[in-house]
């Protein structure tokens, strides 16, 4: 799912695994069992009795879905607004009160005070800042760290259009139709020499990437970005020939999700 969609689509099996291979629900079955706590972890359930189990949730919530198993033969339901179009927040614009929204104080929240709990207990270092209050914070490797003397431009990574995060990443035809490339203004093309096309060097102290250049004017000067997904493919020098911006990223958690930092990185750029 993605967004406000109305429909939905059932992704079924296309083969049967081959040999031993084991979905992630296995792999992770089996972990569990060998730390003691598979019961716990798969509650008895298979992997196919936990997606009928939570399909029926959500025909609980959407009686107009389809059984599982004509569901899985169809393959797509769609829902249509009898109004056209859909109001987001509706129920609780029309009755707050008795439509709380699922904040502590039931509201819209400008001031978050679940944010305000988090950043109170949580053990966060020096640059994590987890604010209340929708404020700028520069961050781990920002513009003003010292490290920008030899690594002065910003990456960023940016969810690509010819791929969904690093699903089909490795369809030919989607690759030549939407080439990775990485964005960069102008200005700071020109103090490199590079042009619109020319293979460049993307690099810090992690790894390097090397991939054409599009120069740019829609990308703000001292900041370059890459699409993510990129499937990593070094060389025999470990340099990455296709865009893999995880090259190039901290392995520093993110202060809120403790997630993959893509937005977070100085690195410098030179012509090839």
């Amino acid at each position: 799912s993605s967004g406000n969609m109305a429909y939905v689509i059932f992704a079924d099996q296309v083969i049967k695994p081959r040999f031993e291979c084991k979905n992630i629900y296995e792999m992770t079955s089996e972990l569990a069992k060998r730390m003691g706590v598979e019961q716990k972890f798969t509650e008895g359930r298979t992997q196919e009795e936990w997606m009928r189990h939570l399909y029926q949730q959500s025909v609980q919530a959407i009686p107009a879905l389809p059984d599982f198993d004509t569901f899985r033969q169809q393959g797509i339901f769609k829902q249509r607004d009898p109004e056209q179009h859909h109001v987001a927040y509706k129920s609780f614009r029309e009755d707050p009160l008795a439509n709380p929204l699922e904040t502590p104080s039931g509201k819209i929240e400008i001031y978050s005070a679940a944010l305000a709990d988090i950043a109170a207990k949580w053990q966060l270092e020096k640059e994590d800042i987890i604010d209340p209050l929708p404020v700028y914070a520069a961050g781990f490797e920002n513009y003003d760290d010292p490290l920008a003397s030899r690594y002065p431009l910003q990456l960023t990574g940016f969810h690509f259009k010819g791929r969904v995060h690093s699903t089909y990443g490795n369809v030919d035809v989607l690759k030549a139709a939407c080439r990775q490339e990485m964005w960069i203004n102008p200005m700071d093309a020109a103090q490199r020499g590079i042009t619109n096309g020319d293979m460049i060097r993307i690099f810090n102290d992690r790894g390097e990437v090397q991939i054409a250049a599009k120069v740019t004017p829609r990308m703000m000067p001292g900041v370059v970005a890459l699409g993510e997904g990129a499937w990593y493919t070094p060389d025999s020098k470990r340099i990455d020939r296709a865009g893999s911006i995880n090259v190039l990223t901290s392995q520093r958690p993110s202060p809120l999700a403790k997630g993959n930092p893509s937005h977070t990185n100085l690195v410098q750029v030179a012509k090839v």
